[in-house]
């Protein structure tokens, strides 16, 4: 039984360190990227601090933390480090002040976009001009003598606190309906849960085994040399991304999207993990993706880009298609699931919700109840019903069910898709007919919610709960942890990502959130406020197309135990997570082949403890190098997870 007084004493200034520590990393040093991971590296980190002094306090005989309430600590963390970065504060702050101050005669925003800006939503005047002060100095840093307007960032904050609960709390209800059938029934692995349950479950053999630090050894040595590299330019560096795009620089092959091979020796010890079958169906898909790049331009197809991704139009659009029929695949193999939550709603609690966060009829009500007050929330923001209606159902039950459902198979370090609700809508609904305020308010909500999902609470609130039934505890004591982990974090995130552009100024930090994300809607709607025309026979077909391929996937999967390609690996083919990470997956699926062929399972085990060491020391190094970052403001190498 977790001693909740221990668990807010530790859990609770571990959360200011971890706000302050995901913060300085991501928007200032802009080279690590500590927190966006749905296993965040700080957190990591952080766990293996708490283990050591939990294990030196039990040897000098005071009073030490149980494995559940580590858990506990470790939910709270969680959910503090996602928050903190792309999860929520480092999407929604600049999305408010960004099209203010980049606004100008050129893209005429001010025209087309300000008359249209729920006062509520924005810290400045949608009646008044381009760069106004609390814009201007979040960009361009405080002048001499003036104050951060804290006060002019508190109504809007405030406004988008409803929202934020609403969807939260919509993903909680989400995650209680579907852990049985995910966790029980399927028996899904949930790989990032591995490496934390080793390290809570105390010293009984992870932190003794030898291959362990072996595994560690090998990142901690590579980027301290390329750290020494940053300040001695003169030391070679040790190459971890390999731009293959420029060995294809002949026709047609100059038609390949995005092709990078980064060397991440932490997505290599998580996806060794994996079975083979979905790691052959990773790479293999990405791969033959980027071989049709070069056979329609071969046969001169125009090939375009697709909006959200660093993937060709043709391939988006293919991963949309395979996006809705898993979804529709999720809640049919689900069904028998289902039916049973339907009957415990009406019926009231019994043995089939007994144990579970939430009993089925809390979870249900609070799920139709919060989808309800963001639906209202949007259209008081500008959205028409339907409109909002149909963003917040894609996103909650297409986009962020499916990556949940690859980060718990699947074992993805990041949920990031390729589409948005508004790319499904403009396959039968000209996006110019929406007017003005629609695309206005769906600006900010692709940029605050639906572009970029990395950071996905969905994943940490199934993470959680499946830790906890490792290390027996009962669930419904995670409902501590994951209101005082978002509150919190969300406070002190939002106070010190408020304070580092005033202080250092926007311009100078990480480019990504303050000059992509933060303007990439208001640019890709202007044109549909100008009339253009947003539908495309195209995406129609290669919809379709994906849709039909990933029918055959499942349906050959059910058919034959033999079939070794799985759906998911098709979904994810543009997802930016797998974009990022194929040559790992690649690389992880060869060397599990070769293990399990020549050594059996039992070789495959002997070496586990060597890639678990690979991912806990690469995700260590991280945050070592954000320290020394912060304290002696040393350059800092680069990690392969941009």
């Amino acid at each position: 039984m977790p001693s909740y007084l221990k668990v807010l004493a530790v859990g609770v200034p571990g959360i200011a360190a971890i706000c302050c520590a995901v913060s300085w990393a991501e928007l200032v040093t802009a080279h690590i990227q500590i927190g966006f991971l749905q296993l965040p590296p700080i957190v990591l980190a952080m766990l293996f601090a708490l283990v050591l002094a939990n294990a030196a306090a039990r040897r000098l005989g005071r009073l030490g933390l149980n494995s559940q309430e580590m858990a506990v600590i470790y939910t709270m963390w969680l959910l503090a480090a996602m928050v903190s970065s792309r999860g929520l504060m480092e999407r929604l702050l600049p999305m408010l002040v960004g099209v203010n101050y980049l606004a100008d005669d050129t893209n005429r925003w001010q025209q087309f976009f300000f008359p249209h800006v729920r006062p509520w939503l924005v810290p400045w005047h949608p009646a008044g001009e381009a760069k106004q002060a609390v814009a201007t100095w979040f960009y361009e840093g405080l002048p001499r003598g003036e104050a951060i307007p804290w006060l002019s960032w508190l109504m809007p904050l405030a406004a988008w606190a409803v929202i934020v609960g609403a969807i939260f709390t919509a993903f909680l209800c989400l995650s209680v309906i579907m852990r049985r059938q995910w966790a029980d029934n399927e028996r899904l692995t949930f790989p990032l849960v591995r490496l934390p349950l080793e390290m809570i479950r105390g010293e009984t053999g992870f932190f003794a085994n030898r291959l362990t630090w072996v595994g560690f050894a090998i990142p901690t040595v590579v980027y301290g040399i390329n750290g020494l590299h940053q300040s001695f330019p003169s030391l070679p560096a040790i190459t971890l991304d390999f731009d293959l795009n420029r060995f294809l620089a002949v026709y047609p092959w100059d038609g390949v999207s995005f092709l990078h091979a980064y060397v991440s020796f932490a997505a290599l010890g998580f996806f060794y993990l994996l079975p083979t079958d979905l790691l052959l169906s990773f790479w293999l898909f990405f791969l033959l993706a980027k071989g049709s790049d070069a056979l329609l331009t071969a046969h001169g197809v125009p090939v375009e880009g697709m909006p959200h991704a660093a993937a060709r139009l043709h391939t988006g659009y293919q991963t949309v298609g395979a996006f809705l029929v898993l979804s529709s695949y999720l809640v049919y193999i689900s069904w028998p699931h289902l039916r049973r939550v339907a009957a415990s709603v009406l019926r009231g609690p019994g043995q089939e919700d007994r144990g579970e966060l939430l009993t089925y009829r809390t979870a249900c009500l609070g799920l139709a109840a919060s989808v309800l007050l963001a639906v209202v929330w949007c259209h008081l923001a500008g959205m028409s019903w339907w409109l909002a209606a149909v963003e917040l159902l894609i996103f909650l039950f297409v986009q962020a069910v499916v990556m949940a459902r690859c980060t718990a198979e699947g074992g993805l370090l990041m949920t990031e898709g390729s589409f948005t609700p508004r790319d499904v809508l403009a396959l039968g609904y000209p996006l110019a007919a929406l007017g003005p305020a629609n695309l206005t308010a769906l600006a900010f909500m692709d940029g605050v919610f639906t572009r970029d999902l990395r950071g996905l609470v969905l994943t940490g609130f199934l993470d959680a709960q499946k830790l906890g039934d490792e290390v027996g505890l009962q669930r419904r004591r995670l409902l501590l942890a994951i209101p005082v982990g978002l509150v919190v974090a969300t406070v002190l995130a939002g106070a010190f990502q408020l304070y580092l552009p005033y202080a250092h100024g926007a311009l100078g930090m990480h480019g990504f959130p303050y000059r992509q994300n933060a303007v990439q809607f208001w640019t890709e709607n202007l044109p549909y406020l100008q009339g253009a025309d947003s539908f495309k026979w195209g995406a129609v077909g290669w919809c379709a197309l994906g849709a039909a391929v990933t029918v055959f996937l499942g349906f050959m999967r059910m058919r034959f135990f033999w079939w070794p390609l799985h759906p998911l690996g098709y979904a994810m083919t543009a997802s930016w997570a797998t974009i990022c990470f194929w040559f790992p997956i690649f690389i992880a699926w060869l060397l599990k082949v070769v293990t399990v062929h020549y050594g059996g399972m039992k070789l495959y085990g002997r070496a586990r403890p060597l890639f678990l060491g690979l991912i806990f020391g690469e995700l260590t190094a991280a945050v070592c190098w954000t320290a020394l970052s912060a304290i002696w403001n040393l350059p800092v190498p680069q990690f392969p997870w941009p």
